[in-house]
């Protein structure tokens, strides 16, 4: 009696299971099926191969490699040749070369999982392993092709937003000494304003060689604005904008959209174009690119997020219904928080009973609560909403065409840390000085000077600054060009003091209470307004910079 020899391999009956399954156990079966699945969700292709439909198998196969390899070359050119690279991505066909090849993945990594279907013959399954494989494969299936087909509509609607924000003109050259200046624009309309004007105002100057950066904050109440040679608005105001306290530069905007819009015939935002004037004469700076955030489109940007979560310190007034059902000041008491965006911003501008400082920190608050809060979890949910949301929030004239140029110098700037300056106190003075109502150009120009000679400095390791408002930040300036902070960053007397870096800005104090020492409520500040007492209003509002994003 011979014994006969045993051999050993993955499947216990024969060899052949593979392409015959009904050969093999139930177990046999069973790992065939697994297999089967798990060759198709990371080598599309392999399985058909192994298993059947070969001519299938080797097309789908040819594609994954070709994938892989093109996700290999994209990390090279991103290592060694990132603005090229950018600049490909973000033109407008390129995105939609995208989305076209992300949806012809989607359906043929679909084709692949129903040939794998076909491939697991579900009637040699066991009857309780047929539902496992069943979801198991649909679960799969929706990751996978179900993921390249969101992702192509994604990248339909991130070209189909861009080409919202970002125009088609010509592009935006860098100024005689090699930079890139842009105006960015934080515009407001709130209630019992008359048109739009913009509460924040900074220049964004960067280096198109090394990265380095600084960062001009305008002052609002800034007067005496000179406008560049050759400028429309030298015809109206020869001498610069000084019409007196009427002329502070944040109303120019409006005045130019109410009466003069005609002298930018070819503008698409002839208030812009006369900011962009402005700017350029009073620092001597040749600025072309502007970014204008509207106020108002952020609350459509936090509703798509589903509101914003804070901690409120202190007691804030508010525009809206009272709880008697007039329309007025009613109060958000301290607490925590979860604000729609009407709310985020009603929150954001308050300044009743209190300071521009408060403001621009609560304003700061909501907009580090934005950015903690915005996660890929909202990003892939919400994305439509967002992508709308983002048209009607941004309004620049950065064409598209530079978009990928910008990005790349948006990476190099992250790199090195912006110097600061402010036009007025404690850049220029003390408040009392009253810089902003009587600017010195020169000595403005003498200052921007000194700071682009203090880039030269730090490229040979001695950062230097040029005086104490000329303080360096981790902060990266060009990538508020490209997602601007929805911070009006106002410099008027009383915020100008309050951020010497001398001084606490604010002093800690005991939380306000009623005269019997008890806590404040709503009913009590609102009795204390109708009666009058604004001492006691101004007191309880004291506090109310203090905030913490959740």
């Amino acid at each position: 009696m011979s014994i006969p020899a045993i051999t050993y391999h993955r499947f216990k009956t024969e060899p052949d299971v593979i392409r015959r399954p009904r050969s093999g156990s139930e177990t046999d079966r069973s790992r065939r099926a697994f297999l089967v699945l798990l060759i198709t969700l990371l080598i599309p292709g392999g399985a058909q191969i192994a298993f059947g439909s070969r001519r299938l198998g080797r097309v789908a196969l040819l594609v994954t490699i070709a994938c892989w390899f093109t996700l290999l070359l994209g990390v090279v050119l991103y290592l060694f040749l990132r603005g090229p690279l950018l600049s490909t991505l973000t033109q407008p066909f390129a995105m939609w070369l995208g989305t076209v090849v992300l949806a012809a993945l989607a359906i043929g990594w679909l084709i692949l999982w129903l040939d794998a279907l076909r491939l697991v013959h579900f009637a040699s399954l066991a009857p309780g392993m047929r539902p496992v494989i069943a979801v198991l494969a649909v679960v799969l299936m929706v990751l996978t092709s179900g993921g390249l087909g969101y992702a192509a509509k994604m990248l339909n609607e991130g070209r189909t937003a861009l080409g919202g924000i970002f125009g088609g003109g010509p592009a935006i050259d860098a100024d005689e000494d090699g930079r890139y200046n842009f105006l960015l624009l934080g515009a407001d309309a709130g209630e019992g304003r008359e048109g739009l004007r913009p509460d924040s105002i900074h220049v964004v100057s960067i280096s198109q060689a090394t990265g380095e950066s600084i960062i001009v904050s305008i002052p609002r109440n800034f007067q005496n604005a000179q406008f560049e040679e050759g400028s429309p608005m030298r015809e109206v105001y020869p001498e610069g904008y000084n019409c007196g306290d009427e002329c502070i530069i944040n109303f120019l905007y409006t005045e130019v959209m109410n009466e003069y819009q005609h002298l930018y015939p070819d503008a698409d935002d002839p208030g812009a174009e006369a900011m962009m004037d402005a700017v350029s004469g009073s620092l001597d700076l040749s600025v072309e690119g502007y970014v204008m955030v509207d106020m108002d489109g952020f609350e459509d940007l936090i509703d798509a997020m589903g509101g914003v979560s804070v901690e409120s310190g202190g007691w804030v007034p508010y525009r809206g219904v009272r709880p008697d059902g007039e329309w007025g000041d009613a109060w958000w008491e301290p607490g925590e928080y979860t604000f729609s965006g009407e709310e985020a911003l009603a929150y954001a501008r308050s300044r009743t009973y209190s300071s521009d400082y408060n403001r621009i920190q609560r304003q700061q608050c909501i907009q580090q609560a934005m950015m903690g809060q915005f996660n890929p979890q909202t990003l892939l949910t919400q994305f439509s909403d967002l992508m709308q949301a983002g048209e009607n929030l941004v309004e620049t004239n950065l064409p598209q065409s530079q978009l990928g140029s910008f990005l790349d110098l948006a990476a190099d700037a992250q790199s090195h840390e912006p110097q600061r300056l402010t036009l007025g106190a404690p850049d220029f003075g003390s408040s009392g000085d009253l810089f902003s109502t009587y600017p010195d150009f020169d000595e403005i120009h003498e200052r921007m000077e000194e700071l682009k000679a203090d880039e030269e400095s730090a490229e040979e390791g001695i950062f230097g600054s040029s005086g104490a408002g000329a303080s360096a930040s981790s902060t990266a300036p060009f990538g508020t060009i490209l997602m601007p902070a929805p911070v009006a960053l106002t410099t008027e007397p009383q915020a100008q003091e309050a951020v010497e870096e001398d001084e606490p800005p604010i002093e800690e104090t005991t939380p306000p209470t009623q005269p019997d020492g008890s806590p404040l409520t709503v009913e009590y500040l609102m009795e204390a307004q109708d009666a009058g007492q604004i001492g006691v209003l101004e007191e309880a509002a004291s506090s109310n910079y203090e905030c913490t994003p959740l």
